[in-house]
């Protein structure tokens, strides 16, 4: 049967969206949600007795990076936002005013003597760039002239504030190279991980550089004609030799996040076992897939129509997390990147594909 757009749809009201983070990050709320029961609400500092002993948190260690810049090439105001960096050092991006910029086209950013060279216009607004600096003297040119990429419902007038600087940031942040943040690790803090410790939770890490990609609309109803952009991650053979013992021991692996669970299930194989990997992976997870390495799903409250609603209704069911965003839309749990989570119990397994 032909999925389309609208059948993620749902609407929500204004008043759920949230514009600031709870603080502390682990005072917000977590809904528990395990198919054929109702959901319950809990809190994040509640996550260790959720869990259980032996169990295996998988986070992902990626650094939001300044990504967003203002460009001109002439009088043209060019709007960029960075995606990531490809194999021989040039950028993917994305542009706004693109349609005109053509190979060879020069563009500079105020108060800084870098340019960057147009290499290819792919068409609707998908540029590779390659920048006059590399390394140490680009990371210093995105901290002069870039800013957050903060999601389009987070309401900045006049752009982000030195405050989102911080609350967009994980605990776990180490690896730079993403342009969002993988936003269910920013609920995590020292006391909880202390807790989760204590109770015999396991944690590893992986990196998955979130892309421009995620702020991106499907387009179309049929799903199964869109295309997700690729995004760069790394597992090291220490993390997948751990996540495959867990799973022999009878422990479970915990999925901290979307991006997380994606690269997961790109590295394991038909039987579970989860391989080292290094390069990009463009998994699009619709409701269908059947899931090989990860058990459980802790995700913040997704947008309607999109991808990532998607990847929540084939882990959990599509009426399960129905029932569950109706349940926290009428509750008043916050949605979005600075919102609450849910804590996902895997569906029973059906027969289906992932793009």
């Amino acid at each position: 049967m032909t999925q389309t757009t609208s059948d993620f749809d749902f609407i929500l009201p204004k008043d759920n969206i949230a514009l600031e983070p709870a603080r502390p990050r682990d005072a917000a709320r977590l809904l528990h949600v395990h198919p054929g029961h109702p959901p319950q609400t809990h809190t994040i500092r509640d996550l260790p007795t959720l869990l259980r002993k032996g169990d295996l948190l998988v986070t992902n260690d990626t650094e939001v990076i300044p990504a967003q810049l203002l460009a001109r090439r002439g009088d043209a105001a060019i709007g960029i936002t960075l995606d990531r960096i490809l194999p021989d050092g040039t950028w993917h991006a994305l542009a706004r005013n693109a349609r005109k910029l053509k190979s060879g086209d020069i563009l500079r950013f105020a108060a800084s003597e870098v340019t960057a060279e147009l290499v290819n216009n792919e068409g609707d607004g998908a540029v590779t760039l390659r920048f006059s600096v590399e390394g140490s003297a680009f990371d210093a040119f995105l901290q002069q002239v870039g800013a957050l990429a903060l999601p389009p419902y987070i309401t900045r007038p006049d752009g982000p504030t030195a405050q989102d600087a911080e609350d967009y940031r994980t605990i776990f942040s180490t690896h730079r190279g993403a342009v969002a943040a993988p936003t269910a690790s920013l609920h995590f803090t020292p006391a909880l991980l202390d807790a989760l410790e204590t109770a015999g939770i396991q944690r590893c890490a992986l990196t998955l550089h979130v892309g421009a990609g995620t702020f991106l609309p499907v387009r179309g109803e049929d799903i199964s004609t869109h295309k997700m952009h690729a995004e760069t991650g790394i597992i090291t053979p220490e993390t997948a030799a751990l996540i495959n013992e867990t799973r022999a021991k009878g422990g479970r692996i915990i999925a901290i996040g979307t991006t997380s669970l994606r690269l997961l299930e790109s590295a394991a194989d038909e039987h579970g076992i989860v391989h080292p990997w290094t390069g990009e992976t463009s998994i699009f997870i619709t409701p269908g897939y059947r899931f090989r390495a990860a058990d459980l799903l802790m995700t913040n409250f997704h947008l309607p129509r999109s991808t990532l609603f998607m990847l929540v209704c084939a882990f959990a069911g599509t009426g399960t997390m129905r029932n569950a965003y109706t349940h926290a839309i009428e509750t008043g749990l916050r949605f979005y990147s600075y919102g609450d989570a849910c804590l996902l119990e895997r569906a029973p397994e059906e027969t289906g594909n992932a793009a």
